[in-house]
């Protein structure tokens, strides 16, 4: 980090202050153990790497990669790698922190961790690609391991490139370890329902959210921003379930059509470089006109800080699904809460993708592996406990879901602090 820059003291309106506030509204519920909760606040380690590869025309390269593990007082780190231009250490330690919540909210027994790089993968070859995940995965494999810290898939990362880190990292240490990373393919030890299982999260809390709300999804007109593997498989589950999708907004631009977009032919095209504004099946219109669009159910997938305080003003959503990490600023929250909006928060709501994680882990150290169905049923139901416990404590404390999520899961890790106490 920069001399300019502390754990305590952000850089103004970055997601790491975003996070630092969310964890100041929940200290006043913790009880005995907010003397503890300086620890939320401070990572327990950051590593910073250079990331050098010779590229096809022979010149040398430098990225910069980061590895952060905020917290592991309940087990291993747990976190994805990200491949993009715009990531920084701040983001990544943001990122770590709300898994620390996110592992904690769903009682898994990990803790935080997220990795990047900055680069444009978009730009590499796929021989530089693989140079560039296996010299990062051989920087950071000093911290991590099957038992310490357990990458997976995030932004602009997929299969193949935990396919590289797994085996640059078995290399490394001399045998086969198929734990070190999740997110593999089939074949590799990854865990059928893996690909689906955040927008599946997605979609089985906002179900349970609307049912609470009365608000019937047969016909219920839902936004969605970024169309990824979460936003485009929460929107495929809410369409079988009767939802209307009214909008979708991707890295090329924004499609509306009021009377609904069909999926079947949109998703196809949207995963092709054209994106989703070559569909013909709606009207592009400015990306600032997504806001605008009249909705019961808005899904924000993409990057954090997408919903700002003009936007929470604009939205007609009655209920906000966070597929993304951090995609709402405080300021945000407080004037959706004003209005009346409902929010799942993302470490909740988005918490299928590291509960199958979790599944796919468990099943590559007993070597036994579950059908679909079974996944889909375990991380249903993990999913609804968390969500119902969750909501019982909002209700509780006349507090927001967010609050009360952070309440359960910064008990829950605070408790584990305590009774660990410190070393040496």
């Amino acid at each position: 980090m920069s001399e300019k820059l502390s754990f305590v003291n952000p850089t103004p309106n970055s997601p790491w202050g975003t996070y630092l506030q969310q964890v100041d509204r929940v200290i006043p519920y913790l009880g005995d153990l907010a003397r503890w909760s300086e620890t939320l606040k401070r990572p327990k380690r950051a590593l910073i790497v250079d990331v050098p590869i010779e590229m096809d025309d022979g010149t040398v390269a430098h990225f910069e990669g980061y590895r952060v593990q905020h917290n592991m007082s309940r087990g291993p780190g747990k976190g994805g790698v990200r491949f993009h231009p715009d990531v920084t250490l701040e983001e990544v330690m943001a990122l770590s922190a709300w898994m620390t919540v996110k592992t904690a909210a769903v009682n898994l027994p990990y803790g935080g961790a997220k990795g990047g790089i900055r680069v444009d993968p978009k730009t590499l070859s796929l021989k530089e690609l693989e140079k560039v995940t296996r010299r990062y995965t051989s920087e950071i494999g000093i911290i991590i391991g099957p038992h310490t810290d357990i990458p997976a898939p995030d932004v602009n990362t997929n299969g193949q490139i935990m396919a590289w880190m797994m085996d640059t990292y078995s290399m490394n240490v001399g045998g086969t370890a198929t734990g070190v990373v999740t997110g593999k393919p089939l074949h590799l030890g990854g865990s059928l329902g893996r690909v689906k299982a955040t927008g599946r999260g997605v979609f089985v809390t906002g179900r349970e959210a609307a049912r609470r709300l009365g608000l019937d999804l047969r016909g219920a007109r839902i936004a969605v921003q970024g169309f990824g593997n979460v936003g485009s498989v929460a929107a495929e589950l809410f369409a079988e379930a009767g939802a209307k999708i009214v909008a979708v907004q991707d890295h090329t631009g924004t499609i509306v059509n009021e009377n609904g977009l069909d999926l079947s032919k949109l998703i196809p095209i949207a995963r092709t470089v054209a994106g989703a504004v070559s569909f013909k099946g709606g009207d592009v219109v400015p990306n600032d006109k997504f806001w605008d669009v009249a909705c019961d159910i808005l899904i924000p997938a993409a990057l954090e800080g997408q919903i700002t305080a003009e936007r929470a003003k604009k939205t007609t959503a009655k209920l906000v699904l966070e597929g993304a990490n951090g995609p709402t600023v405080p300021e945000a929250d407080d004037i959706l809460a004003e209005r009346g909006v409902l929010v799942v928060p993302d470490v909740i709501c988005n918490a299928g993708g590291v509960t199958v994680s979790y599944f796919e882990w468990v099943q590559d150290f007993s070597s036994f592996f579950w059908d679909e169905d079974e996944i889909n049923v375990r991380l249903d139901r993990i999913m609804m406990n968390a969500l119902n416990h969750i909501w019982d404590t909002a209700d509780k404390h006349k507090i927001t879901l967010r609050t009360a999520t952070y309440a359960v899961a910064c008990e829950r890790i605070l408790m584990a602090r305590q009774e660990r106490g410190l070393y040496p």
